[in-house]
């Protein structure tokens, strides 16, 4: 397995974690399908999504699977009035990763990380390593520590 951005800011910090390989759909890369695909939780995989706001810039947003991304709330914790996703295709030029394949970490720059209220019912979550088809699990303050995190009610839920 190749180390990727995200793994070696890991290692770096001497942080634990598990990898998990999975077979991607390029056709569909929902977090609902890795997670049935490997026999996870979709409440436990959570998704990195990139926003962009108009006082701060860049923001990043990880979710559990099952939840949508509140906007407003991301404005408020975030510090912006308003708050939109970037496009698909600006993803690779501002954060050195792939739709799919989108890490909360080592991306080019850092930018500020937003993690879900819903992470605190794990002790373990799943995010993407940095490419397509590979998972990283680790601890929830490990994730907040590797990423400077903060968590914050960003998520809305989907029944």
């Amino acid at each position: 397995m190749k180390k990727t951005n995200a793994l070696r800011l890991l290692d770096q910090k001497k942080i634990p974690y598990e990898t998990l390989e999975y077979e991607y759909n390029e056709e569909n890369l929902s977090v609902k399908k890795i997670a049935g695909d490997n026999f996870l939780k979709v409440d436990n995989v959570f998704k990195t999504l990139v926003a962009k706001g108009d006082k701060t810039g860049i923001i990043v947003a990880v979710i559990s699977g099952s939840g949508t991304l509140n906007l407003k709330s991301l404005a408020k914790f975030s510090k912006n009035k308003k708050i939109a996703l970037i496009a698909v295709k600006e993803l690779l030029g501002i954060t050195g990763y792939i739709r799919g394949g989108c890490s909360p970490m080592g991306m080019k720059k850092k930018f500020p990380v937003f993690l879900d209220v819903r992470a605190e019912d794990f002790e373990e979550i799943y995010v993407n390593a940095g490419v397509r088809g590979l998972l990283v699990k680790l601890k929830v303050e490990d994730l907040l520590i590797a990423t400077n995190g903060t968590i914050a009610k960003i998520a809305a839920e989907n029944n």
